[in-house]
């Protein structure tokens, strides 16, 4: 006779494991932990080389660049580059929204926009510097003519991109991911608090340092604003990192796994 019984699902640590199956449980918030780590460690890895290297011609040198020095791959592969961080930047933020909202939905919410706005920023920034190598292009076209008005139109081109790199990844990260991340994980208690101190920290120096190159107390660039961003980097880097190898820490809005976007990510 066949049994009709249904097979019982297996709890493990209080998250339901698959009928049949056995070992580690189906957790959607260290899922959603991973995936979240991942995403803010591809935002390092997109983002530092195409300030670095891939744009670095073409800022340091524009009329070089734009009479002929430099390639339009690695301006154009910056770029993409950038693309993908918009990407990943949102990600962080949308990723994470089912469960910071349980801490301070209007909180979240703002990380989610704070995120949106400096990918605008960004892609501001990179768009210009696209123009600077149809300007290029133009220019070796044009045999040399009309060229200090070409390096003119390049140099304003990379203006915009300076000050759209200020407002985005400098003012805008700061309030988002160091002010409003930071916020949450230090009230959730999902980070050790120690960690999300940094942000605390880091993203009103961020957005300090972002006000003060605007009103030209300093240099963008200078010795002064790096030292101001170290706390910031120190922080978005401890969550890739933390939330890849720990994910979150036992927290109350993490017990309460009702939430039909984390049940849909768990299945």
């Amino acid at each position: 006779m066949i049994s009709t019984k249904p097979t019982p699902t297996a709890v493990h640590n209080g998250a339901a494991l698959s009928p049949g199956r056995t070992g580690v449980p189906v957790n959607a918030t260290r899922q959603i932990a991973l995936v979240t780590g991942i995403l803010m460690l591809i935002t390092f890895l997109t983002s530092i080389p195409a300030q670095l290297l891939f744009y670095h011609p073409l800022l340091t040198d524009t009329a070089k660049f734009i009479l002929g020095g430099g390639s339009d791959t690695a301006v154009q592969v910056g770029a993409l580059s950038e693309v993908l961080l918009v990407i990943a930047n949102v990600g962080t933020a949308v990723v994470l929204y089912p469960i910071l909202k349980r801490q301070n939905e209007i909180v979240a919410l703002g990380f989610i926009m704070e995120r949106v706005l400096e990918g605008v920023a960004i892609m501001v920034g990179f768009f210009s510097l696209l123009a600077a190598v149809t300007l290029r292009q133009d220019a070796a076209g044009a045999g040399g003519a009309n060229a200090a008005a070409l390096v003119t139109a390049g140099k304003s081109l990379v203006a915009v991109h300076d000050w759209t790199f200020l407002i985005g990844p400098g003012f805008l990260d700061g309030l988002g991911t160091g002010l409003f991340l930071g916020y949450l994980m230090y009230r959730s208690g999902l980070m050790p608090r120690g960690l999300a101190l940094l942000g605390l920290i880091g993203g009103p120096l961020v957005m300090a340092s972002g006000i003060a190159v605007l009103f030209g107390v300093f240099k963008a660039g200078g010795a002064e604003q790096f030292i101001a961003t170290i706390p910031e980097i120190l922080w978005e880097l401890s969550v890739g990192i933390y939330l890849i190898v720990k994910g979150f820490k036992p927290s109350p809005i993490t017990s309460r796994v009702t939430d039909p976007a984390l049940s849909r990510i768990a299945s």
